[in-house]
């Protein structure tokens, strides 16, 4: 029997050089249990080393993860990545690697950290998170489907790191899952904005980098069950499953 499921999809870690070291796997679960959400995506930038951990902390949690990244395009246009198992998110963390230049400066920029379930540190990322991968916006999206993931545009009413901020405009032939507001607008109000894209689901996530903006605001699914495939039908507006508004 289908039941609506609160959802937070666009949660970074302290993998995140901007994410703060609270955002570890246990705290993010301790936070999504105290704010009783059902369904999380784990989000970071350019890489899905700490997706793992989350997954096993939430074990017998009634918390079900979606591995995913939120990648930098060669126009710094942010996109979320989304996918049904962990091994399609490495898959996919291992092309943004293959175009990702640079190393961090923990100093500039943020430790990297990679943790385990427990919260321990198991070692730092080197690679340049906050940085931009060599792939076009239209390359990233087409890998993400070739591993039958979501594509969502990040926050598109920002003024940086958005598509329509680095674009001008959501381009038709980019076949985005969904669109996602920030939480510096309230959907209706960004339903009325960008009205030229009412056939592109709109969805509204946290895009939380410290521990108390997890769950700031979240979707509401009408599912049969928490999945990444009772998602994509939700999106799609298939078999009864959808968007609550």
């Amino acid at each position: 029997m289908a039941k609506v499921y609160k959802a937070d999809l666009h949660i970074h870690t302290c993998l995140s050089p901007c994410g703060d070291l609270k955002m570890s796997p246990k705290n993010i679960i301790e936070q999504v249990l105290k704010n009783n959400i059902d369904i999380i995506a784990i989000c970071d930038h350019n890489s899905a080393k700490n997706v793992s951990a989350v997954i096993k902390a939430a074990q017998n949690k009634n918390v079900y993860v979606i591995p995913g990244m939120e990648i930098s395009s060669s126009e710094e246009v942010h996109i979320l990545a989304l996918f049904e198992n962990i091994e399609s998110a490495i898959e996919m963390e291992k092309l943004v690697y293959e175009n990702l230049q640079g190393f961090n400066d923990p100093d500039l920029f943020g430790m990297q950290i990679i943790a385990n379930e427990f919260d321990e540190v198991e070692g730092f990322e080197e690679k340049l998170l906050i940085g931009a991968v060599s792939l076009s916006i239209d390359q990233v999206v087409d890998f993400i489907h070739q591993l039958n993931g979501l594509a969502i545009a990040s926050h598109i009413d920002k003024q940086n790191y958005s598509v329509i901020s680095q674009l001008g405009f959501v381009p038709e032939n980019i076949k985005f899952d969904a669109l996602e507001i920030s939480t510096n607008i309230d959907l209706t109000n960004a339903k009325n904005m960008f009205n030229e894209y009412s056939k592109i689901p709109f969805l509204t996530n946290s895009d939380a980098h410290f521990i108390e903006e997890v769950g700031k605001v979240t979707n509401n699914f009408l599912l049969e069950y928490p999945s990444f495939n009772e998602i994509r039908k939700a999106l799609k507006n298939e078999d009864r499953r959808k968007i609550v508004i």
